[in-house]
């Protein structure tokens, strides 16, 4: 099984979305960036905010997209074709409608689900859908109509406490991801809840 060599967290750029469920995977890419000492900075070449970090002794590429959500393909295949990696050596941190706040789950490939940031990465590296995701729940809104306007709302207090507390569960399962030990970092973020 391949290792990962890339962190890429979806958002929407702005201080007007920083706060917001759809910034789920962003909030993560943040955490980690800042745990792992280093510091996401502007690069033209990869349409985002870029890291390069250790992780479990890797050298581990983080990079925060800094086009609208519904354009994250460019940029994760402009890191992809820059540094060759593979789609499945990749791992895609990203809001999810149907979780609940405080839980997350690791998945590799399959569709989009109708989240627009995954719709465009996988157009972008030619229909490959073998990377991996990290699935952040956020809840959902109960109508479909109701949707845009919830994901690019911002969560309560007790909600994004929830979240928080999964994206630090999510953070203590890296390691094992990064080496390539999948059973063991699902079953450990896959039986937590906040």
């Amino acid at each position: 099984m391949s290792q990962l060599k890339a962190i890429i967290g979806l958002g929407n750029p702005g201080a007007e979305y920083d706060a917001t469920r759809h910034n789920a995977g962003a909030w993560l890419l943040h955490a980690l960036a800042r745990d792992a000492g280093g510091e996401l900075r502007p690069d033209r070449k990869f349409l985002g905010r870029y890291a390069r970090v250790r992780v479990a002794d890797r050298d581990l590429h983080l990079l925060e997209p800094t086009t609208f959500m519904n354009r994250s393909g460019g940029a994760v295949a402009a890191l992809a074709q820059f540094y060759k990696l593979a789609p499945d050596e990749l791992l895609v941190a990203h809001d999810e409608l149907d979780m609940p706040p405080g839980t997350a789950r690791y998945k590799q490939g399959g569709g989009h689900g109708g989240h627009n940031g995954l719709r465009d990465i996988i157009r972008a590296l030619g229909n490959d859908k073998s990377f991996h995701r990290l699935r952040i729940g956020i809840g959902h809104p109960g109508e479909a109509r109701q949707v845009t306007h919830y994901v690019l709302g911002r969560p309560g207090k007790a909600e994004r406490a929830a979240i928080d507390a999964a994206i630090d569960e999510c953070l203590a399962t890296l390691p094992q991801a990064i080496a390539g030990d999948w059973p063991r970092a699902m079953q450990r973020l896959h039986s937590f809840s906040a």
